[in-house]
């Protein structure tokens, strides 16, 4: 069955596009597109047990995708990252039932690759030719890779103080790289302003809707790794959103096809004591973030002064009874080398940033020790070392 893609909205207005044109925002709100899938038909067409016996990797749930040919997919074998038990990491804060989802092992160490892999393919079969992104690093690589597998140029805006591994990726690609000094609100409006004189297409984060498309693939994953019925907790490092908000939506569609009920699990943003919007937003309980000033954490990825996708993120704290706390760097360095020797897996600092907030979570006695919980690692520690 080809792709059940019906139309993109923005939730909030409930203004529809037209998905088989090259679309970017919605003006109108200043504010992400979604797509939307006609769920009633793909309800009939395809069976949660037929997923498993398929090849395996993103593109296997390619119903619940954009593209409308096949044969414009793009990949480097993305998807299907391990839901690890972690026994060892658990038992040392006496839980029983903690769980990893590791991204690390994506074909550009990054859970990025997903949302890039989807997002480059259905611009190519819309037309696109050249991208334009800015990125903290990990995103800009994806992108550069798989424009580089789908033979078309790419543009990157990145802080001057990126990992160096990110930026040896991009540039041994062939791919155009400005060195930004400042962060990646900066590297955002050079890149915006790129895209407008040149006419590159701004793939930015929910600057276009696909790469939430790839994003929440690890939704479905997680669903079927356990086996239909979610775990009750998932913690979730936050910079753009994309990943977090992606996994809520994934449920959505899992439920309207009648793959899982109505239960959902408590999402968790994990966010730097050193940019926190997220965090601060939800404990004033309000519906949108303020620019966090002077944003500084070794955590790469979690300095992002303000996602675009700020209403959506907050959205799905409250809709999952959730909550948002922030972490220091100490707490994140300690984390990681925990993650590592009791686990074997060396997490980027964005992942440990989940286990750094789940000790604190413990200790103000928000969850229960019986609770199913999955840590959500971004990406591989590997990238961040000098």
């Amino acid at each position: 069955m080809p792709s059940a893609l019906s139309h993109l909205v923005y939730p909030e207005c409930n203004e529809t596009f037209d998905p088989d044109k090259i679309q970017t925002y919605c003006h109108t709100c200043n504010s992400p597109l979604v797509a939307a899938y006609d769920l009633v038909t793909a309800r009939d067409g395809i069976r949660k047990e037929e997923m498993r016996m398929r090849p395996r990797g993103l593109w296997r749930w390619r119903e619940l995708l954009p593209l409308r040919d096949q044969s414009n997919e793009v990949t480097l074998g993305e998807g299907e990252s391990p839901i690890l038990h972690a026994p060892r990491l658990g038992s040392s804060l006496n839980l029983a039932h903690l769980y990893i989802k590791d991204e690390s092992g994506q074909p550009t160490g990054s859970f990025k690759a997903r949302g890039l892999a989807v997002a480059v393919a259905k611009a190519m079969e819309l037309g696109v030719k050249e991208f334009v992104i800015p990125t903290a690093g990990n995103a800009g690589g994806a992108l550069c890779a798989y424009a580089a597998r789908a033979g078309l140029k790419a543009h990157v805006y990145m802080p001057e103080d990126a990992p160096p591994a990110n930026i040896t990726e991009i540039e041994v690609t062939g791919a155009d790289l400005h060195l930004v000094d400042g962060l990646i609100s900066e590297a955002g409006r050079l890149a915006g302003r790129a895209a407008e004189e040149h006419g590159w297409f701004n793939i930015s984060t929910f600057k276009e809707p696909y790469r939430l498309e790839g994003k929440k693939t690890m939704g479905l994953e997680i669903a079927e790794a356990f086996a239909w019925e979610l775990p009750d907790v998932i913690i979730y490092p936050t910079g753009g959103g994309t990943g977090l908000v992606g996994i809520w939506k994934a449920f959505r569609e899992l439920e309207a096809l009648g793959w899982i009920d109505e239960r959902r699990p408590k999402m968790v943003v994990v966010q730097a004591e050193g940019c926190a919007p997220a965090v601060k937003a939800f404990r004033d309980g309000v519906d949108r973030m303020e620019a966090w000033q002077d944003a500084s954490t070794i955590a790469s990825g979690l300095r992002v002064p303000l996602s675009f996708a700020d209403r959506l993120i907050l959205d799905v704290l409250h809709k999952s009874s959730g909550t948002a706390i922030a972490v220091s760097d100490e707490e994140i360095l300690i984390a990681q080398k925990a993650i590592a020797s009791y686990e074997g897996i060396f997490p980027a600092p964005e992942g440990a940033a989940t286990f750094a907030g789940l000790r604190k979570l413990l200790e103000s006695g928000w969850l229960d020790r019986e609770a199913r919980i999955v840590l959500c690692n971004t990406g591989s520690g590997l990238k961040y070392v000098h």
